[in-house]
């Protein structure tokens, strides 16, 4: 008989609690051995004092009288919230249970819970105040909060914020810190050293000024932003985003209205490169603009593909849809036909976006290709469709519209900044 490999999977996983056996032989799992070390590496991130999570999750006590919810959530795979499918892809930032994983819980819960023998339990994760990556260089915010009005579309306001910088740097790491996080949907850091931006701010009463699709001229460069669900981390030795200069950041936050007046204030923290920078981190939006989603339509799928032109090396990638999102993949075809899985976002999440962060960087010669598949449910029967009834949908800057884009970060083979091989700014696949 042939049993599929993931149904095997799951059976083995099931045995010990269809037959009341453990994974454990005679013993149960216990708190202090088999929990703390998944929920302080898993959990802990967000499960703690002051963050987005609800509840803390770093003692027994935390743990013990959730059990039940934490097993049923696991099982589900509610939590953690991580929407890559595991085996399509391998992440530096993997936050996935293993099937073994989810059944501890199972039989902790089932067993009631038992604290264990304290010396099996490992350090509680030590975590900076405030800034998850520890101490800025430097935290950058506007002069003053933005009064968001309750009634209204969704809106997207450009905050204008001099760095003062005296000389130029490559930026490691940035973390925003969404001033409300009931209300800011998501942010895209710009940097500006023309001037524009302050002048279209100096005629937009109040912090900031609005525009949607973009900040309102041609950006110099992203050097980061921030979604629920996505985590900051530093880039690795060697490579940075550049930022000039005495340039202004231009911060656009995507504010969704809660019904109620709210206020913001949103700030950047930013981490220097403390080393040599060899190469600068690139981003390249793989889209698919012209959607064109039928009401109705429960199943409406569209490709969008990207050449690489040059020899690269990608980083990261980046699923972004909206709503009516419900699966995305993403592949690069080498040269010589070989498919390399990048990620496979099969249950998109709106509320948990995550940059997923390649665990071996990707060489992609010159030839390569770069392949997008999405899917898209615009029926009744998307309990998240927030049109009643469905209404034909296109690409647009509010949640009730679409997007379809997979954002890429690579670097360049050619270039080496430490030689003095400074690539024009508008070289990219």
């Amino acid at each position: 008989m042939i049993i599929h490999k993931k149904i095997y999977a799951c059976l083995v996983a099931a045995m010990p609690l269809l037959t009341g056996s453990s994974l454990f032989g005679a013993g149960a799992p216990t708190f202090d051995k088999d929990i703390a070390p998944i929920v302080f590496k898993n959990c802990a991130v967000c499960h703690r004092p002051g963050e987005v999570a609800p509840f803390s999750l770093l003692t027994y006590h935390d743990v013990s009288k959730r059990a039940k919810q934490i097993a049923r959530a696991t099982d589900e795979k509610i939590m953690p919230p991580w929407k890559a499918e595991p085996g399509f892809g391998e992440f530096a930032n993997d936050r996935h249970l293993t099937t073994q994983e989810i059944a501890i819980f199972q039989q902790w819960a089932s067993a009631g819970e038992p604290e264990g023998d304290a010396a099996d339990l490992p350090a509680t994760p030590k975590f900076q105040e405030g800034w998850m990556l520890g101490k800025p260089d430097v935290v950058l915010e506007p002069d003053e909060d933005y009064t968001l009005a309750a009634e209204g579309g969704d809106l997207y306001r450009c905050f204008v914020i001099p760095t003062k910088l005296t000389e130029d740097h490559y930026i490691a790491a940035l973390e925003v810190r969404p001033g409300n996080r009931k209300v800011v949907h998501h942010v895209i850091v710009h940097f500006d050293t023309t001037g524009q931006a302050r002048e279209l701010d100096a005629k937009d009463p109040g912090p900031g000024y609005t525009s949607f699709g973009g900040v309102g001229f041609k950006s110099e460069g992203v050097i980061g932003g921030w979604a629920p669900g996505n985590f900051p981390s530093f880039l690795p030795e060697g490579i940075g985003r550049f930022l000039p200069k005495n340039a202004d950041l231009v911060v656009q936050v995507h504010y969704h209205r809660s019904g109620k007046v709210e206020t913001d204030r949103t700030k950047v923290a930013l981490y220097f490169a403390k080393g040599p920078v060899d190469k600068r981190l690139r981003s390249f939006p793989l889209a698919k603009l012209a959607l064109r989603i039928p009401a109705g339509d429960s199943n409406y799928v569209v490709h969008a593909s990207l050449p690489v032109k040059f020899n690269v090396t990608a980083y990261r990638v980046t699923p972004h849809m909206h709503l009516l999102g419900r699966e995305m993949k993403v592949t690069a075809t080498l040269p010589d036909g070989t498919i390399i899985p990048l990620v496979h976002v099969q249950n998109w999440d709106f509320n948990w976006q995550t940059t997923y962060e390649l665990k071996t960087p990707l060489h992609l010669p010159a030839g390569s290709r770069v392949d997008l598949e999405a899917r898209y449910d615009n029926s009744s029967g998307n309990p998240l469709n927030p049109n009643n009834p469905p209404r034909f949908v296109t690409w647009g800057e509010q949640t009730t519209d679409e997007m379809c884009v997979a954002f890429l970060n690579f670097t360049l083979d050619r270039e080496h900044l430490a030689r003095g091989a400074m690539l024009r700014k508008t070289s990219s696949p």
